[in-house]
């Protein structure tokens, strides 16, 4: 047998919730009584719990990685995606680092270069894999290159260029000027010491 579910409802002030009118004395009682209305989410939770639902769901809480604030249902989210601090892998070498150094790192690491057992030309980390994909397995001495010398520097014996002679004087010449400013440092210093702190 079904029973009619005509039912008269009447709004609880407390609560909004609809409650049978036969009972919506009995319930307010009761609802005032021992219920409180969240300010940030509206759900109604139990006066002695309040603080604990405030302080569990919604209190700002800090990332134990960067120490920045934030609300606590972003906290996965930040230490997933956003945080400086969270682990990620260099793309080159699978090296773990913080994110916030990885362009950098991965700046460095992708200018190193390795071997391509194919062509026999060292390649980029980071064009690794489009020369990969380009190679035509050629080794580079079949292959003209920007970096083969002309044929008549070749039957010559190109000579390198010599770096020039005054690089060699300046360097001679800083040293000697910054042992001089060591020499003299230190006599200040030791005649400094001998006299008493300068004030």
């Amino acid at each position: 047998m079904a029973v009619a579910s005509d039912v008269t409802t009447r709004i609880c002030n407390h609560c909004d919730r609809a409650i049978p009118s036969s009972n919506i004395d009995l319930h307010y009682a009761h609802c005032s009584r021992n219920l409180e209305k969240c300010k940030v989410c509206g759900d109604m939770v139990p006066k002695k719990h309040a603080e604990e639902h405030f302080l569990n769901t919604h209190a700002p809480v800090t990332c134990s990685l960067c120490s920045e604030t934030m609300e606590r249902e972003i906290l996965p989210i930040h230490k997933g995606e956003n945080c400086p601090q969270r682990i990620v892998t260099c793309e080159f070498c699978e090296f773990p680092l913080p994110a916030i150094d990885l362009a950098e790192h991965q700046e460095v690491c992708g200018n190193r270069t390795e071997l391509c057992h194919l062509c026999n030309r060292y390649v980029r980390l980071r064009e690794r894999y489009n020369h990969e994909s380009r190679c035509n397995g050629i080794p580079e001495d079949h292959v003209g290159s920007s970096r083969n010398v002309r044929p008549v520097e070749r039957e010559q014996g190109a000579r390198r260029r010599q770096p020039p002679e005054y690089s060699r004087k300046r360097l001679l010449f800083t040293v000697a000027i910054a042992g001089i400013a060591v020499l003299l440092g230190s006599l200040f210093f030791q005649k400094t010491m001998e006299t008493g702190p300068v004030v």
